[in-house]
């Protein structure tokens, strides 16, 4: 019961700088899970819709870094940066975000992977550092929309994958 309340507690501490995102994916979760841990999956549909992603370098385990380009639909080039802090798999992965290895406005994201049936739905929970990075998040990036997208392409790739490991 303290457990609960501690819990409540720190979801109250951190909802204005929370952005939560879902979806289940019709693929079964390893398969969904095995999407982010190689970067033959992740460059074929990370990012928004239109985005593409150039991976620079590429380490996937707790302590390993995600160096890589995300090219938007206009031109712009974003550079980005991702450590893996703890990997559960296939059930949970913990990450810290941002432009660059030193970036003070890195946030951080749990994504968790359960299945559903014979599905899987994914959980994309995001704590940025303050409320206005949240918000500037949100307002100036998309960051909602950009995630629902994101989460999109994954389930349309993942979704694909399965097809074909069925058809053979």
């Amino acid at each position: 019961m303290a457990e609960a309340r501690q819990d409540a507690r720190s979801e109250t501490v951190t909802a204005d700088r929370e952005i939560v995102i879902s979806r289940v994916i019709d693929a079964p979760r390893e398969l969904v899970f095995e999407a982010f841990t190689e970067v033959r999956h992740l460059s074929r549909w990370w990012g928004p819709e239109g985005f593409t992603t150039t991976t620079r370098s590429f380490a996937f385990r707790e302590g390993g870094e995600w160096d890589f380009v995300l090219h938007g639909p206009d031109g712009t080039d974003y550079s980005e940066w991702i450590r893996w802090l703890r990997i559960a798999p296939p059930e949970r992965i913990a990450l810290l975000h941002g432009e660059t290895r030193d970036d003070p406005n890195a946030f951080e994201s749990v994504l968790t992977f359960t299945p559903d049936g014979a599905a899987t739905r994914i959980v994309m929970h995001t704590v940025f550092p303050t409320k206005e990075l949240r918000d500037e998040a949100v307002e100036k990036y998309h960051a909602i929309e950009g995630g629902r997208q994101t989460l999109g392409n994954l389930a349309a790739y993942v979704t694909d994958l399965a097809r074909k490991e069925v058809e053979g």
